[in-house]
């Protein structure tokens, strides 16, 4: 048996009764009566984990954790790789009050562009200049990258608060979020032909997000018994993102919606025409899951809405974001 023993715990590679191999890590925790106790993690399998490398990073996070108090010296040789683990296991969950839609974003920041360059790097080497002038030479937009410069600061506020670290050296980093294009805007003009090339339930998807300007992900998440068509008022209580349901983004986001009589009569009908009418049934029900759950949002933009868009002559950049805007910017 392979046995690789460190100042702070032990990893092992043990051998279940199913013939499964798996990465365990032990270590001694302190009682309130002074005795100690053995205690025990599995890390992950070895087709995780192939390598005994690639284990011990699984495991740094923990270790670090377990030894929290540990001497100021072996804090400051923490890397922004163990930190971001740390992080992602206490902060980056939906336990922690973050939808999944924003889990899944912030993990693709941290994986494409955050750990490429900043893992390896002890806190304390981290240095505020570096790190904007990094960011200036990125490739996304002025948006992404200021999620990004905001995503480190929080990783940075999580060591502070753990006290791994005693300063935010992003807290001096600059980054503008500031777009370098202005947005497409539809006017009733455009509309109007693209309402007319659109079958639904792209119709009613883009009727419906143009006149209530709700974001893609509440949009879909609709059920018919959120729509209350004797008051005329929309109840947005849940978003949906890749296929995930979970709560809005913010809680403004749940107030009532108003509905445009025309608007609930289009919902109606449409209601009437679905094989799925039930109160508990999905708006925009996707048939091709037997009712369980709605369309993927590019799955109607690419069937429904773009070709409708050619047709329509609409060639400037349009996606769900510009029926949003469109509504905050009609007169």
């Amino acid at each position: 048996m392979k046995r690789t023993r460190h100042q702070q715990g032990t990893l092992r590679l043990e051998e279940r009764a199913n013939g499964t191999r798996v990465w365990e890590y032990r270590w001694y925790e302190t009682q309130i009566d002074g005795s100690r106790r053995l205690r025990r993690a599995m890390i992950g399998t070895l087709d995780e984990y192939p390598t005994e490398s690639g284990a011990q990073k699984a495991v740094a996070a923990l270790r670090a954790n377990i030894n929290s108090e540990t001497p100021r010296g072996q804090l400051d040789a923490v890397s922004f790789g163990t930190l971001t683990q740390h992080y992602r296991e206490r902060e980056l969950t939906e336990a922690s009050g973050k939808t999944f839609k924003t889990i899944n974003v912030n993990e693709g920041y941290l994986e494409r562009w955050i750990t490429p360059r900043w893992s390896s790097c002890r806190l304390k080497d981290i240095r505020s200049v570096v790190v904007e002038e990094w960011l200036r030479l990125l490739p996304p937009a002025n948006g992404s990258k200021a999620k990004i410069r905001n995503l480190m600061h929080a990783i940075f506020n999580h060591a502070i608060r753990w006290e791994w670290h005693d300063r935010n050296p992003i807290s001096m980093v600059r980054q503008s979020a500031k777009r370098q294009k202005v947005p497409t805007v539809l006017n009733i003009e455009q509309i109007k032909p693209l309402l007319e090339h659109l079958q639904d339930p792209g119709k009613t998807a883009v009727l419906l997000d143009t006149l209530t300007g709700l974001r893609v992900s509440e949009l879909l998440a609709l059920k018919w018994s959120d729509v209350d068509f004797e008051n005329l008022v929309l109840h947005v209580t849940r978003s949906i993102a890749y296929q995930h349901v979970g709560p809005c983004k913010t809680e403004a986001s749940q107030k009532p919606v108003p509905l445009d009589p025309e608007l609930a009569e289009a919902l109606l009908m449409s209601r009437r025409r679905s094989p799925y009418p039930g109160d508990a049934d999905w708006v925009f029900v996707n048939p091709a899951s037997s009712g369980k759950l709605p369309y993927w949002s590019f799955s109607i933009y690419r069937t429904y809405i773009k070709p409708a868009l050619k047709k329509a002559k609409i060639t400037s950049k349009v996606g769900w974001h510009t029926f949003r805007h469109s509504f905050r910017n009609d007169p």
